[in-house]
């Protein structure tokens, strides 16, 4: 069965055309554990060969090493079969071991270290090291990386990027790319949708990436965000679909979320989704990947996969068939928001 698309043109110059899965390359990136190129590619060449054709990847992810592993697979094929997408907002800066960037997070990646940089040079200084490192003539979106308050630590700075975003003109600057037809579409690659609204309602943004903030498990966007989007028809792709894994694994003891060991209460609350979809005969982690994409203004859903098993895992959640059922029944018992699109 082939992965359903969706096409997205919010401002008619061509659009985009996404796989409903697409491939979160941050675990290539030797993200939480290295793995070998070979097990990289093979996670890639599983992806392709199961009708993936959307990739995002970041400078970040690996200090440019799912960048420079994604270079030798899209050679040779032909550009207009997959979308790429990656992030500005970072540039990765040569260092000494000891000063290097993510340790504890980025296993055996290149000694680099994180600056960054929202203005106007920095954006485009990091377009130029992103084509060197993917090898490609085109990247398809560019998002801005974390103006959240979950990459800076607090309010008060995660305000200041912005600002310097806006002042900086970092944003004209990615705006300039989409106008001479470099890119086809701006947007942001946010932990926060508070974030992504404050973007929308100052910017003229197209997509945006929304990690783990619409889930199964969190449906607070809909209080203002996502009806803003449905309205300017900005399309949205969900990352971390899973909540860090404990979408996917179910509530056993240790599981993640947010990245970090679940507390007891959201424990229960996977728990009592889990009961509900046992009930239905669907697996946890098919309704999780498939919930998000029930909303109008949803265009993929972006898991990772750091192995060609969870690779296999997430296209068979890709094609899941989850009746409408499961969903009443998740309002009825409160464990889904009433306004929460499932039809």
């Amino acid at each position: 069965m082939a992965l359903k698309t969706r096409h997205w043109d919010r401002i008619g110059n061509g659009g985009v055309t996404f796989t409903e899965l697409g491939f979160g390359t941050a675990p290539l990136g030797n993200l939480y554990k290295a793995i070998s190129d070979e097990d990289a590619r093979a996670t890639l060449d599983a992806a392709w060969e199961g009708g993936v054709r959307y990739y995002d990847t970041a400078p970040l992810y690996g200090m440019g090493l799912s960048e420079t592993r994604l270079n030798p697979f899209l050679r040779g094929k032909p550009r207009e079969d997959y979308v790429l997408s990656s992030k500005v907002g970072r540039l990765m800066q040569h260092c000494a071991p000891e000063h290097r960037s993510g340790v504890g997070k980025w296993f055996e990646v290149p000694c680099r270290r994180e600056q960054y940089d929202y203005t106007y040079d920095g954006v485009m200084r990091s377009v130029e090291h992103s084509f060197s490192r993917l090898g490609v003539d085109r990247i398809d979106i560019l998002y801005v990386h974390d103006l959240c308050i979950f990459s800076h630590g607090s309010k008060e700075v995660s305000d200041m990027r912005i600002e310097e975003f806006f002042g900086g003109r970092g944003y004209d600057a990615m705006v300039s790319l989409r106008d001479q037809g470099l890119v086809q579409a701006i947007g942001g690659g946010i932990n926060e949708w508070e974030v992504c609204q404050t973007l929308a309602e100052r910017g003229d943004f197209d997509l945006f990436l929304l990690a783990g903030r619409y889930t199964l498990l969190e449906q607070e966007a809909l209080n203002g965000f996502l009806p803003l989007c449905e309205a300017r028809g900005i399309g949205i792709v969900t990352g971390g679909p899973y909540n860090s894994g404990i979408l996917a694994t179910g509530a056993k003891p240790g599981a993640y979320y947010n990245y970090d060991v679940a507390p007891q209460d959201v424990l229960d609350r996977v728990s009592a989704i889990e009961a509900v979809c046992r009930d239905h005969g669907v697996r946890l982690v098919d309704a999780a990947f498939q919930f998000p994409l029930l909303h109008p203004a949803h265009v993929a859903v972006i898991p990772g996969g750091q192995g060609v098993s969870e690779m296999q895992g997430n296209l068979a959640a890709a094609q899941a068939e989850i009746p409408a059922a499961l969903w009443d029944d998740l309002k009825a018992k409160g464990l889904m928001r009433e306004d929460a699109p499932t039809g």
